[in-house]
């Protein structure tokens, strides 16, 4: 299977991008400011499994044509893509009432105007082979979360766009789903979240621990997978048994 997957270079989805590579697929994946740590990704992820092909392309979500233009350049370099993975996200925190309009729009712009340009990109070649699917991730913080308000959010409107998509193109064999994050020990969560916080989750979610990055991996590739194709338009929630966010 040939995965898309944005924001490929850190985090969970630096994890991901080996994972996928190590359980036998190719990928094609996106960063906006480190070609150094996008390289070294994808070295690392064929380090051990070099029959596959994984390629970072430099891209801004926020830039439409961009997006066009590197969407056209993984087709022609991977002959198709199988399945979407939209995982880049930013975060800008502050209280609403003092939060800057350019903070509000360039988490918008990333995190769900990006989204919606990748997706109408790629929705003609899915189109044409008549199977394709999209897997928004998105969080637990689209319930609201306090100091986050453009990134709730961002988050919580991927619901309503993950669910039409499903709505428009389910009879042409395309799904989309959103897979929704609780904590994982990732730097964005130690950066917004105090250790307290992270202890408190941890006390009262009921798996009692962070999330692994491989849970994410897997419940991706299901998602991608098949056995999903009667799942579309809905959420996923990883979250080890909480829906809330503090």
């Amino acid at each position: 299977m040939i995965f898309f997957l944005t924001g490929g270079s850190r985090g969970i989805g630096a994890n991901v991008v080996k994972e996928l590579v190590a359980e036998g697929h190719d990928v094609a994946f996106t960063y906006a400011t480190r070609k150094d740590l996008a390289e070294q990704i994808a070295s690392e992820a064929l380090a051990e499994h070099r029959g596959r092909r994984c390629q970072p392309y430099d891209l801004d979500l926020a830039d439409p044509e961009g997006i066009e233009r590197v969407v056209d350049q993984v087709i022609e370099d991977f002959d198709t893509v199988d399945a979407v993975v939209l995982n880049a996200a930013i975060n800008r925190p502050g209280l609403l009432i003092s939060m800057s309009d350019e903070d509000w729009l360039d988490v918008i712009n990333i995190n769900l105007n990006g989204n919606f340009f990748v997706c109408r990109q790629f929705l003609p070649t899915f189109l044409a082979k008549g199977r394709g699917r999209f897997i928004h991730i998105s969080s637990v913080a689209m319930n609201g979360i306090g100091g986050l308000s453009s990134y709730a959010a961002s988050k919580a409107a991927l619901v309503g766009l993950s669910a039409t998509i499903g709505k428009e193109y389910g009879r042409k064999g395309i799904t989309s789903n959103i897979l929704s994050l609780g904590f994982f020990d990732t730097d964005m969560t130690r950066e917004l979240m105090p250790e307290r916080q992270i202890q408190f989750w941890m006390e009262f979610a009921p798996a009692g621990r962070l999330g692994d990055f491989a849970e994410v991996t897997q419940a991706i590739l299901y998602l991608a997978s098949d056995a999903a194709g009667f799942v579309n338009g809905e959420t996923l929630n990883l979250t080890g048994g909480v829906t809330w966010a503090p």
